[in-house]
């Protein structure tokens, strides 16, 4: 990094953005109205809306056209693991656009190689060829694919409480409500319990026995659905969006060792989970289980240009070496987003973004929460590493009656509505989902600043300890 980005970058690390907002709140009401008038929002009943019009954003805060800051404890939708408007990646985009813009997939490309070749220095194995998608979901569908044609079976297995993606095969395999509307029953996906100790579906009541017979269900279900007619089983490393449950010792392994006593593809989603999110470079790095295909997005360039997906393992890859895949895109490793990558996988190391998150989350973020777990009768557990921890929110701590019911909308959802409401009147945005709010700041927070979000949310859960029983 040079001299200036170095300065630069020091700057953004102090605890507040060095740009004030800029108040212009007739520009702010005609971004609102453009909006309002031609974008149509995802997962939303466009009428019922209302979205925030952000005039900017810097390191771990954004703000509106009225003035107001919030530090942001979504990172965008967890993906923003070096914060907003890093110089470096910044400066590098624009250097890539100046230099080639764009290019077709099927040619060697610099930026492209140089961004394969440090991902898979970091993916843990032989996942060392990298099939470049768009996103999360399209590395999603992608890998499910490869795994059917490598094993020539149809079914894939995925557990309830995920989140794998929005298209066709993806959103099939999520294990939440926005399934529903499109689950057709035609993916050939069959859905298990994975472990969750909190609300434990095996009536467990510790670590080991949650881990045992999580395993246990797992080979029941293979057993009545035909193991040999399995090609894949999905899970991400750590659920994300579905509440952040780190799988107890020794469960990962086990999955490994049935999917290689079944000849089964093992599939790790750490689209949410890795780079550098958990306090290591991808989730699975603590548990110590390589998957044959891995898929990721996100953090692999902090979002700056969509980005995402498939490590692919030696015995997958052989597959199709002298038999064409069938499957491609066409920004498959787009040149602007692969030079956000390889500036962004370099500020995470010249920076020790990865360490920090390990840093803040053993000595900032965990205790405090676990603190505010202690005072409020609203928090039920804490769960979480690194920068990625969730908080679940209960109307009474000994009965674990969650907050708000499942999927809960309108009334029904007015505490976690309130929470939320209040979160936001004391600067902080906050990531709810169903009964949890989720902690999950850029990766390389500082400590004032994730002080200052834990203060917010002690105020704002407050408020949530008010429907509490």
């Amino acid at each position: 990094m040079s001299g200036r980005s170095r300065a630069a970058y020091a700057r953004r690390m102090t605890p507040h953005a060095p740009h004030a907002p800029h108040v212009d709140p007739a520009a702010g009401a005609a971004v609102k109205a453009a909006d309002r008038a031609h974008v149509f929002h995802s997962w939303s009943a466009q009428g019922l809306i209302d979205p925030l019009a952000v005039a900017g954003a810097e390191g771990a805060y954004f703000w509106d056209y009225d003035g107001n800051r919030y530090l942001d404890f979504t990172s965008g939708l967890v993906y923003t693991n070096i914060g907003y408007q890093h110089p470096t990646v910044v400066a590098a985009i624009q250097e890539q656009a100046g230099k080639l813009a764009t290019f077709a997939p099927a040619f060697a490309i610099e930026a492209r190689s140089e961004a394969a070749r440090l991902i898979a220095e970091r993916t843990p194995g032989d996942l060392d060829k990298i099939f470049f998608t768009n996103g999360g979901a399209e590395a999603v569908e992608n890998a499910v694919r490869m795994a059917r044609l490598h094993t020539g079976r149809s079914k894939v297995l995925s557990a309830y409480r995920s989140y794998h993606g929005a298209t066709s095969t993806a959103i099939n395999l999520t294990g939440d409500p926005r399934r529903w509307p499109s689950d057709n029953g035609s993916a050939g996906v069959v859905r298990f319990w994975a472990p969750f100790l909190y609300r434990s579906p095996f009536h467990a009541e510790t670590e080991a026995e949650e881990c045992a017979r999580a395993l246990q269900h797992l080979e029941d279900t293979l057993a009545f659905e035909g193991a040999g007619n399995i090609a894949a089983i999905i899970l991400e490393t750590i659920p994300g969006t579905a509440g952040i449950m780190t799988p107890p010792p020794g469960y990962l392994a086990g999955v490994r060792e049935i999917c290689d006593r079944y000849g089964i593809v093992f599939i790790l989603d750490e689209v949410m989970a890795g780079f550098g999110r958990t306090g290591k470079w991808f989730a699975a790095d603590h548990f110590d289980v390589v998957p044959d295909l891995m898929t990721f997005a996100k953090g692999v360039n902090s979002g700056y240009v969509p980005l995402g997906g498939v490590a692919i393992s030696a015995e997958i890859a052989a597959t199709f070496e002298t038999r064409a895949y069938p499957g491609g895109l066409t920004y498959s490793g787009h040149p602007l987003a692969c030079a956000a990558a390889v500036a962004t996988i370099h500020v995470m190391e010249d920076e020790k973004v990865v360490e920090h998150a390990a840093h803040i989350g053993e000595t900032v973020l965990g205790p405090g929460l676990r603190e505010l777990a202690e005072r409020h009768p609203s928090v039920g557990e804490v769960r979480g590493l690194g920068a990625f921890w969730a908080l679940d929110l209960v109307r009474n701590k000994e009965t674990r009656e969650p907050l708000v019911p499942y999927n809960a909308t309108g009334e029904a959802n007015a505490p976690m509505a309130a929470f939320g409401a209040a979160a936001k009147k004391n600067g902080l945005w906050p990531f709810i989902n169903m009964n949890r709010t989720h902690a999950v700041p850029a990766c390389n927070v500082t400590e004032a600043e994730a002080k200052e979000g834990l203060a917010a949310l002690d105020a704002a859960l407050s408020v949530a300890d008010e429907h509490t029983a």
